[in-house]
């Protein structure tokens, strides 16, 4: 367990206008919402029912009325805390002068799988000394929507938030008084006492309130759960805990309800401390969802790849193909601004995402390379599916000629070289599966714009003074993400390995590298572009190097090993959203590709090729 910084906390936060580091938190899941808990003991974020639900716990994003509920010792306190192994439950021991205490933290399962009730459960063991504490629950305003209050109902008091209703259920801790929006007790732990501290919530519903015993029998049973999916994950290799961790967290952000997957668990979080740079991300991408299928089918897991992509698949057939979904298969609505603070007087606090409309051609490699990885994993596809997917494959040979958003999903559209890069992977791809007996089509006419497209790239992307691919075509600038090139089989050869040298010349600052030019003064480093260069480094044959950076980046996550969307090189503070689903499945990628050598995602064969004007790109070997 790692030790919290020298300096004592003391007691309960009672300065309403603190926010912790985003380095404080860990996360806790139960298949449908994700709950935050800093160091001290606070839950400071926990939307209900489902992840991009509002949440009643909000102090992440408004400290003073945004709710939380508060659990440590009232004397000096030092405190260490991990995740319990393979697990997503979070034991931490508090040390005072009087004694020691341990609390264990979990959003519980129950017997069948997750619950149909929210659960939040806080076990409270003595275990040397005797040590007061304190507790409150304070329900927020629903990030500034709403007003919360207590009901005096028959069987105690409840919380209520608009159409959620909380209950605390709890054992020897104490009288719980009741103010008019909180609830709060002390209690003393001694040598062997145990205790429950829990909250139970429903929306729209009854609200069922189970005995605390049985309460505390699921933290155990969560546990068991958690260790039983984590005994699934086939990875013995180095660093063999920390792909676990993250394979954990990008449990977390998969929505049981319905197989999507969550881009990250919080909203508005921001990029830069000088404001504006501020998005949501509890939403399911394409890209992200076929990243973190490509990655958990490495891994051997196959329920939540199987759920994920008929869930994606039959999201695309009744909408058609978009950039991103909400995690119940709907199409993003209009951007809302609540009026609260935000993270440290951050602003804005956004629910909705801009890039909602965008044309993105990068999502045709995105989704063809997960179906054929899901396939060679020995998965077969539906009739339906593979008339889809031709037809997709036949727009992306007409439509890769265009202008778009770009994988950064900015506003002027380009010709950016990484979307190119995602069209010529969406057809290598296509002719594979096609090859495979999975989709019909006119494989040749694929092939032949397969081809034109690394022709083009190779013409007009790529800068012979600056001996890289560059950001957009015919510019100078640099992007990170044109890394996915090395990863896909586009390029393995010398023109990528000396993009590499200019990427991290150019962007790079210390082991992290920003996304693309202008980006080192305007915001972190992104995390995710940091692990392409570990995974893009062994495969052009520069593994030692890899190896060293991947050792550098691990130590950086923060003392759970949850990372943010973001990395601040001068300082290492975490920005944006968190966790993040594309640091995670970055990182695991980052570490199979140094594990296994020359691995990289697709297996395309014509490593160590570069493209050249009027030569095919480097594919599979075909007759």
């Amino acid at each position: 367990m790692v030790t919290s910084p020298s300096t004592p906390s003391r007691g309960l936060r009672t300065d309403v206008r603190a926010y912790s580091d985003l380095r404080d938190y860990a996360a806790l899941g139960d298949g449908r919402t994700v709950a935050l808990v800093n160091r001290g003991g606070s839950v400071d974020w926990f939307p209900m029912p489902d992840l991009d639900s509002v949440p009643p716990f909000a102090a992440l994003l408004d400290a003073e009325d945004g709710g939380r509920m508060e659990l440590a010792p009232t004397a000096d306190w030092e405190m260490e805390r991990r995740y319990l192994p393979g697990t997503n439950v979070v034991e931490s021991v508090y040390t005072t002068a009087s004694g020691r205490v341990r609390v264990t933290d979990s959003l519980n399962s129950g017997t069948a799988g997750r619950l149909p009730w929210a659960e939040l459960a806080r076990r409270i063991e003595g275990l040397e000394g005797r040590v007061p504490m304190a507790w409150r629950v304070r329900a927020g305003t629903g990030l500034g929507g709403y007003s919360p209050w207590v009901q005096h109902a028959t069987h105690g008091p409840v919380l209520r938030l608009d159409r959620v209703m909380m209950a605390l259920r709890g054992r020897d801790i104490g009288e719980i008084v009741a103010g008019e929006q909180h609830l709060e007790g002390t209690f003393e732990t001694g040598a062997g006492s145990r205790h429950l501290l829990a909250l139970v919530g429903t929306h729209d519903e009854p609200l069922n309130l189970p005995d605390p015993g049985e309460i505390d029998a699921r933290i155990d049973r969560s546990i068991a759960g958690w260790r039983d999916w984590t005994g699934q994950v086939d990875y013995q290799g180095p660093y063999a805990a920390d792909v676990t961790r993250s394979a954990l967290v990008l449990k977390l952000l998969l929505h049981s309800p319905t197989g999507s997957i969550a881009a990250a668990a919080t909203t508005s979080l921001p990029e830069s401390l000088d404001g504006g740079k501020n998005w949501d991300y509890r939403y399911t991408w394409v890209r992200d969802a076929a990243y973190t299928l490509d990655v958990m089918i490495r891994l051997g897991l196959r329920e939540e790849v199987h759920a994920a992509v008929a869930w994606l698949l039959g999201t695309i057939r009744r909408g058609g193909l978009e950039v991103f979904y909400r995690l119940n298969g709907d199409r993003p609505g209009e951007r809302t601004y609540a009026d609260v603070p935000g993270w440290r007087g951050n602003q804005p606090v956004v629910t909705g995402n801009r890039a909602a409309g965008q044309s993105q051609l990068g999502i045709y490699g995105d989704l063809f390379s997960m179906l054929r990885r899901y396939v060679e994993a020995g998965h077969v596809l539906d009739v339906d599916t593979g008339r889809l997917l031709a037809g997709l494959a036949d727009r992306c040979c007409d439509t890769w000629q265009q202008r778009d958003a770009g994988i950064w999903e900015l506003e002027e559209e380009r010709h950016y070289t990484s979307s190119k890069i995602g069209c010529w992977q969406a057809l290598d791809c296509a002719v594979v599966l096609a090859e495979l007996g999975q989709i019909p089509g006119e494989v040749e006419r694929w092939r032949a714009e397969q081809r034109r497209i690394g022709g083009w790239v190779a013409r007009h992307c790529w800068s012979h003074e600056r001996q890289a691919y560059t950001w957009y075509a015919g510019g100078a600038e640099l992007d990170a993400s044109v890394l996915q090139g090395a990863l896909c089989g586009f390029d393995t050869g010398d023109r990528m390995s000396t993009t590499i040298d200019a990427l991290r010349d150019e962007l790079g600052n210390g082991p992290l590298i920003h996304r693309y030019s202008g980006m080192p003064a305007e915001e972190g480093a992104f995390v995710a572009c940091s692990f392409w260069l570990v995974s893009a480094l062994v495969a052009v044959g520069r593994g030692a190097e890899a190896a060293v950076l991947l050792q550098d980046l691990n130590e950086m996550s923060n003392d759970v090993g949850i990372f943010a969307e973001m990395i601040d090189p001068a300082t290492g503070d975490f920005l944006g959203n968190l966790p993040q689903g594309l640091s995670h499945l970055s990182h695991i990628n980052a570490v199979l590709a140094v594990a296994g050598g020359s691995r990289r995602r697709g297996e395309p064969g014509g490593a160590g090729r570069s493209p050249s004007p009027g030569t095919p790109a480097p594919g599979r070997a075909r007759s």
